[in-house]
């Protein structure tokens, strides 16, 4: 997966007033601007997850863009976020690209009925999540909450989202916001679910599945 800053519009990035508005108003810190995401769960509870793709620390890219950092203040912050994001052992890649974005690789695997909930990047940063709720025998996905006003600031920074979410099970579906589904060729009691994520003003990706 390749990524280009030239896509950033420089006139976008000038505007330091929405740049500074963005970072007061949007809690979490971690943006997917460029990804290639795979989930599967199956009806015993069984899960893998894997994130490819590019990330961008929103604070650091605002200091940045309003030249507010210094170069040595940026690669002391990139390491902080090396040392928090490499923490978790299911962190496999981190390399830095400058301005703000970085790239990661992130694969998690177990038993989701034990965990009852699967996070990346973690609870206080959620980019996708998985959870089991007992109570009602449903496993729902859903990935990062945006508010409407932050999307469009983002759009206003030059920064957008893009990407695909492949999700396979055999587990009864519920409800979903998928773009498609398909059946896997190769066994058809299983589904794919798949979002072609093209804009960070979409609705967010979710499903609902029925666990037997």
């Amino acid at each position: 997966m390749s990524f280009s800053f030239k896509a950033l519009s420089q006139s976008a990035i000038a505007k330091t007033g929405a740049l500074i508005v963005l970072a007061m108003t949007v809690s979490s810190c971690y943006l997917p601007v460029k990804f290639d995401a795979e989930i599967e769960v199956n009806r015993a509870g069984y899960y893998t997850m894997l994130f490819d793709g590019y990330l961008v620390d929103l604070t650091l890219f605002n200091k940045l863009a309003s030249g507010k950092m210094t170069p040595a203040e940026e690669k002391e912050k990139v390491a902080i976020i090396k040392t928090d994001l490499l923490r978790d052992s299911k962190t496999k890649e981190f390399k830095y690209f400058g301005k703000g974005h970085f790239k990661v690789n992130w694969k998690g695997e177990g038993d989701l009925l034990d965990a009852k909930m699967v996070t990346f990047i973690r609870t206080s940063e959620v980019i996708f999540q998985l959870k089991y709720v007992a109570n009602s025998g449903l496993i729902v996905f859903e990935t990062k909450s945006i508010s409407k006003d932050n999307r469009k600031r983002i759009v206003q920074m030059g920064l957008n989202m893009e990407g695909q979410i492949r999700f396979k099970t055999d587990m009864p579906i519920k409800d979903h916001n998928a773009t498609y589904t398909k059946k896997d060729p190769k066994d058809k009691r299983f589904t794919w679910l798949v979002w072609d994520v093209k804009s960070v003003l979409q609705a967010r990706p979710r499903a609902l599945f029925i666990i037997e």
